[in-house]
């Protein structure tokens, strides 16, 4: 365990030097949580006009994995685990490039960025299986990620953690959504529960 710790923390300091002030601009603005709201209107949108009566059931089925994995990544892990993000490090002081100042909470393990987007991104690239749409999603919920490391807010361990978790809460959510349609009465219903191929 110990040397998977310092591999770790190579990893992140390596990432993390790799500072500029261009470069901090764009990772505080792809890491921000208002930056990608045209990018989530833009997915209902498509969303909606690819399975257009099942939009409303697939929002909350995107709250509600939203909800898992943020709260999960909280409760079951950052709050157990008790690892301190790499910027609240005693070891690290003087090492860590900060962003605006910014650290966050104290603890990292796991990422919820990285648990959320990719929480969502699995979910959606079930339910829309084009070769495309699914590349734009995991890019997006890759450079989230990566942009937590950058920010030195968080262990690489953090974030794939956290991405793999939030997979598995999207893949769950996914089987509750297509069990629930597959005992609706209605066959149209069921019909177009089918994913795209």
């Amino acid at each position: 365990m110990d040397w998977l710790l310092q591999l770790d923390t190579r990893i992140f300091l390596a990432i993390n030097g790799l500072h500029g002030e261009t470069w901090d601009g764009i990772m505080w603005w792809i890491s921000g949580k208002t930056t990608w709201w045209p990018f989530y209107l833009l997915l209902i949108l498509f969303m909606g006009l690819k399975k257009r009566w099942q939009l409303v059931p697939m929002l909350l089925f995107i709250i509600l994995v939203i909800t898992l994995a943020d709260q999960t990544s909280v409760h079951l892990f950052k709050n157990v685990f008790q690892r301190l993000r790499p910027c609240h490090e005693p070891t690290l002081q003087g090492l860590v490039h900060l962003v605006n100042n910014k650290c966050g909470g104290k603890f990292g393990f796991i990422s919820s960025h990285a648990a959320n987007t990719f929480g969502v991104a699995l979910l959606s690239l079930l339910w829309i299986r084009k070769w495309w749409f699914t590349a734009i999603m995991l890019t997006w919920a890759f450079l989230v990620a990566y942009s937590r490391v950058y920010l030195g807010v968080h262990y690489p361990g953090d974030v794939l953690a956290g991405a793999i978790w939030g997979a598995g809460c999207g893949w769950l959510v996914y089987m509750i959504f297509t069990r629930i349609l597959s005992v609706l009465p209605a066959k149209w219903w069921i019909t177009q529960a089918s994913p795209d191929r």
